[in-house]
């Protein structure tokens, strides 16, 4: 592959005004070409880009088109930058008015040096927000795809799309279906520019002089009406990869301009020299519907603020992930020590989910055309949840750690929407780590809060994900949570039920077909606050499910706690896929005395606090 880098355009108006100005402050700069100009942190623009693609096991070669009146400036750098200079393009244009325009100084290079491979170009005077991106993940996707790329950015508040060339682009194969230069207002919804950087298939460079044939006026020779024609006349395989950050093209701005764009992208980088990211997910008890959301059920869960996970990320030289001191222990006190922990906890703890969720995560935004910057991190994480005993422990630790890479990355909910997001975290544990899971913890752990989920099989197959809507908080009755101290893995509960139900096994058909009918009759009783409505349910779903799965599979323990509750009249139910028990009491005084003959029977026992995420501020709980 090659790299042209294009500075050959005129900057007649920040000339103009750099000389004139009356502060003297940008004195120094009379005459400097705009890629030469002061970038971020200093560095001249075209430098940064050069130190982007000089490298050698990318581009074979790289070439700098210029234009006659800056040339011998650009030669200068070239000598001074290690650039070879015979690779110098003078285009031999002096003024604005007889500039060849942007197409035409590609064509000229491709032409003259005989080239014929696959080309990258760039405007070697763009301003780019993050100094850090990886190019070599835009190589990777340009090969990945049938046609050429173009790279484009979300456009920041304030800047207007009739000042760039826009695209619209479909979310699933990532072509562009539509690029409008300049759009008027109210033309398109699309916030998604366009900006010079693009990948041009060795096949497709015979375009650029049949578009040259018919374009007499440099004005009309813009990358932005080459594409027009490209993409909406010709209807050629165009893809779209959005680089998360910023991007200015100095272009024919005024100083004010490049004073303004400068400041604001300095600033960004000195606001957050180090960022230092915490995010947090929490616990769920699944109040009704589980185990069918595996089984294309519907369920109602809730997110409790007992019990997180949090992680935190912090900008370093390289990618570390922290062991965490109790979870994963590489330190004991004797031969014993290890064989007690292990025996309880077993041998797996949090650091897999650090590294599954990078992993996903890197493979997910590759995937999707979206370029990370080559920013290094240390992640720890630190959690609450009880082990083993089905509050989505894990799932909690996989969401807060995606939720930190977004941040970090500037991913937004655009980019990874909440259904997609659940999918995500659900892949993370059954195709990297093979955990046995459903969606039903990892929807609402995303949405947080009290969330309805259906699974129906026709929306899983038509869109990929099930229809979830948060349900109100107010006023919630209290519930309760009891959980064994010493459980059995939690995994093991769901049994053989899954091999039954794709058999179609009338019994377990019929069972996750009533689940579903609970909890519609669930979402009821909690909008119109029947309280005892909702308890009767809860301990038909713990009825139902015991039918389908038998005693022997919930295990003694599981069922002592649900006993144990039913003596004192309690609603009760297991809240995931075993080791605990949720439940619902409407009398304080019974309520009481239950918690004293759950802590006799040697389990943890707490009143839930349910987590509303909005009755939480965002900036303090991302």
């Amino acid at each position: 592959m090659i790299c042209i880098l294009l500075v050959a355009g005129h900057g007649a108006v920040l000339d103009a005004q750099i000389k004139n100005d009356e502060t003297g402050l940008y004195s120094h700069l009379t005459g400097v070409p705009k890629a030469l100009l002061p970038g971020i942190g200093g560095k001249k623009i075209l430098d940064f880009w050069w130190e982007t693609v000089n490298m050698r096991q990318l581009f074979s070669e790289v070439y700098l088109v210029t234009n006659a009146d800056k040339y011998k400036h650009y030669e200068r750098w070239a000598t001074a930058n290690d650039f070879p200079v015979e690779n110098v393009i003078n285009d031999g244009s002096t003024t604005l008015e007889d500039r060849l325009g942007a197409v035409a100084d590609l064509e000229l290079v491709i032409r003259s040096r005989k080239l014929q491979d696959d080309i990258m170009v760039i405007a070697g005077d763009m301003l780019c927000a993050d100094q850090n991106f990886d190019i070599a993940q835009v190589i990777r996707f340009f090969r990945s795809k049938p046609g050429e790329l173009i790279i484009y950015y979300e456009l920041e508040e304030g800047e207007k799309s009739c000042s760039r060339g826009i695209v619209e682009v479909c979310p699933d194969t990532h072509r562009i279906t539509h690029f409008l230069e300049k759009p008027e207002e109210g033309r398109t919804a699309s916030r998604l520019a366009s900006v010079v950087f693009y990948c041009i298939r060795r096949d497709t460079l015979p375009c650029l002089s049949d578009f040259l044939s018919l374009q007499t006026q440099a004005s009309d020779r813009s990358f932005g009406r080459f594409w027009e024609r490209l993409i909406n006349e010709k209807q050629l395989d165009v893809f779209g990869m959005k680089l998360p950050t910023g991007f200015q093209l100095i272009g024919q701005v005024g100083l004010s301009d490049y004073t303004k764009w400068l400041t604001r992208f300095s600033t960004k980088q000195q606001d957050n020299p180090a960022k230092h990211i915490t995010c947090r997910s929490y616990a769920r008890v699944g109040l009704m519907g589980n185990p069918s959301d595996g089984f294309n059920g519907k369920t109602i869960a809730m997110t409790i603020s007992n019990f997180w996970a949090e992680v935190t990320l912090v900008e370093s030289q390289t990618l570390v992930l922290v062991p965490h001191p109790l979870n994963d222990p590489t330190e004991f006190g004797s031969l014993q020590d290890l064989f007690r922990i292990s025996r309880k906890e077993g041998y797996l703890g949090g650091l897999r989910l650090l590294q599954a969720t990078c992993k996903k995560f890197y493979q997910f935004c590759s995937k999707q055309g979206i370029a990370l910057t080559k920013q290094n991190f240390t992640l720890k994480y630190d959690t609450n949840i009880p082990r083993q005993v089905g509050l989505a422990g894990s799932s909690a630790i996989v969401s807060a750690t995606l939720k930190c890479l977004m941040k970090y990355y500037n991913i937004t909910d655009d980019d990874l929407p909440k259904p997609v997001r659940a999918n995500f975290i659900l892949n993370v544990e059954t195709d990297e780590l093979f955990i046995t899971a459903g969606l039903q913890d990892r929807v609402v752990q995303v949405y947080e809060g009290l969330v309805y989920m259906d699974f129906s099989k026709k929306l899983m197959e038509e869109r990929g994900y099930g229809n979830y809507i948060s349900m109100d908080m107010s006023g919630l009755p209290p519930f309760w949570l009891a959980y064994l101290s010493d459980p059995s893995d939690s995994g093991r509960i769901h049994s053989n039920v899954r091999q039954r139900w794709l058999s179609e096994e009338p019994l377990v058909i019929e069972a996750m077909r009533t689940f579903a009918e609970l909890t519609d009759q669930a979402r009821t009783a909690l909008q119109s606050r029947d309280w005892n409505g909702l308890a009767q349910l809860m301990d038909q779903n713990f009825e139902l499910r015991r039918s389908v799965y038998s005693d022997d599979c919930l295990g003694p323990g599981n069922l002592k706690m649900v006993q144990l509750a039913k003596t004192f009249g309690s609603a009760v139910k297991l809240p995931g896929s075993g080791g605990a028990v949720v439940g619902l009491c409407l009398d304080q005084d019974i309520l009481v005395e239950m918690r004293k003959a759950f802590q006799e029977a040697g389990c943890v026992f707490c009143v839930i606090t349910p987590y509303n995420p909005s009755a939480c501020s965002v900036s303090s709980q991302p």
